[in-house]
Parts: structure tokens; C-alpha cells; sequence
């Protein structure tokens, strides 16, 4: 598992050879025994498979390949709904209509997706996140028949994979680990632990490719420019206010 977990990829490129229901099932019933909030398991998965579900999901993810080229597309969502139902006919109010309990779903669908991909990349099929799913969580959860209270959190397309794709570059350890409290960043340690992701040539390509000084500039003026960023922060709020988790 270790060694599958530090030479994990992303996959983009799939083959036609098709998923059993048998493994998926068991992929997501290990998924399923994943730590989560008090288990209630506030998290529901759809499974698309039909093309023409595909097809009406792939604009909400501006049309990336792998929605439609992928044997499996599945939907993580955060689910309050179900646990709102079984309090109901128990008689009890379940107090969910607040943003604790949403936070605790998100947590919870988030960590039950990662579990299902390592567990899936440990069979030898591929994922790939679609970083496109909060952005457009309410016309995704419109085309999925989500009913209030279950808001799609996380997507991935999953498939047996067709080529090799290469690893992708990861901040240094003492970049990320801290010991005892957090220790702050000179611009010195910055440039250092920064370094490596800085002077890759995949890196520097792109860099060139859209005319800007260094990569910072590429993530904060195109990738992930701040006027799309309050755009579909906006978005998510208005769902989040529609489904009663804050006011």
C-alpha cells in the first residue's frame, strides 16, 4: 500500500476495458469503513456510467476529456438528508441546518473519497480529480437528482489506465511537517522548500507558455485568478444558503 501510495499518478487516459460492479462495489464498501463524524456517514456516491448522463455532466466540468472517455464517473456528496429523514420518523429534530454540520459532512464525503481513490489506485485502476465540482455544485447536483441537503463535494473519473503518466512534483517534507508548533517561513526557507517546484522545466514551459514572470503568477493570475475565485465562491455560498447551512 505504501509503495502504490508514493507512486500514485494521475490518470487522464483510460482504456475501454470496463469496471465489474463487483469490484466497484468492494472498492466502495471499503471506502465505507473510513473514519467520519459520530458515523453518521453523512455522504451519499453516484455512480454515471450511462453516456448520456455524461454528456449532460461534462459542462459543468468545462467539457474535460475524461468525463466522457472514463468507464466511471462518480460524485461524492454531502449528504444531510438521509440523517434528516431517519431523525424525522424518529421522531427527533436533527439540528442539521447549521455550517458545523455541513463542515462535518464536507470533512467526512472528502475523506471517503481519498480512501475510495487509494483504494482503487491500489487494484490498479486510475483516478483523477475534477477540481471543477464546487464551482457548478448546484447544476451538478440538478442532473443528479440531489434533493436539499446533498451538495456534491468531490468528483473523479475512474478507469482502468492507458498510458503512464508522469509523477507529479511535491513540496519537501519539513515544508509541510512541523514539530511541536508551527514554525513560520522566512523568504530564504520560502525560495527553498519553493525551489524544486520553481526550476522543474514542465514548470518553467508553462510558465513561458503564458507569458508571466514565474509560476506564482500563473496560479494567481490565470489558474486561479481571485475575480474566479469570489465568482464561484459567491456561487457555493448561495447554494449553501439555499440548503439552510448558514443563514
Amino acid at each position: 500500500m505504501i509503495r502504490s501510495m508514493k507512486n500514485r499518478r494521475t490518470v487522464r487516459s483510460y482504456t475501454e476495458k470496463p469496471i465489474s460492479e463487483s469490484l466497484l462495489s468492494e472498492l466502495l464498501e471499503t471506502a465505507c469503513r473510513a473514519s467520519n463524524t459520530g458515523n453518521m456517514q453523512l455522504y451519499s456516491v453516484i455512480v454515471t456510467r450511462d453516456e448520456e448522463q455524461k454528456k449532460k455532466l461534462a459542462p459543468t466540468h468545462f467539457n474535460q476529456p475524461q468525463v466522457m472517455s472514463a468507464p466511471v464517473i462518480l460524485t461524492f456528496c454531502a449528504d444531510i438528508h438521509r440523517y434528516d429523514k431517519w431523525c424525522q420518523i424518529n421522531g427527533t429534530e436533527s439540528g442539521t441546518d447549521n455550517f458545523l454540520f455541513y463542515t462535518n459532512a464536507a470533512i467526512d464525503t472528502t475523506i471517503l473519497t481519498q480512501s475510495f481513490c487509494t483504494a482503487a489506485e491500489d487494484e490498479g485502476l486510475g483516478i483523477c480529480y475534477l477540481g471543477t465540482t464546487l464551482y457548478n455544485a448546484k447544476e451538478i447536483a440538478e442532473i443528479l437528482n440531489c434533493p436539499k441537503g446533498v451538495i456534491p463535494i468531490c468528483t473523479i473519473s475512474l478507469g482502468y489506465p492507458a498510458e503512464t503518466s508522469d509523477k507529479q512534483l511535491r513540496l519537501p517534507l519539513n515544508a509541510i511537517v512541523h514539530d511541536e508548533r508551527y514554525q513560520d517561513f522566512s523568504n530564504v526557507r520560502i525560495k527553498e522548500v519553493y525551489k524544486e517546484t520553481d526550476e522543474d522545466p514542465t514548470n518553467k514551459k508553462f510558465v513561458r507558455a503564458n507569458k508571466r514572470r514565474n509560476l506564482a503568477e500563473v496560479f494567481t493570475q490565470i489558474r486561479y485568478a481571485k475575480k474566479d475565485s469570489e465568482f464561484f465562491s459567491d456561487k457555493f455560498l448561495r447554494l449553501l444558503k439555499e440548503d439552510g447551512f448558514i443563514k
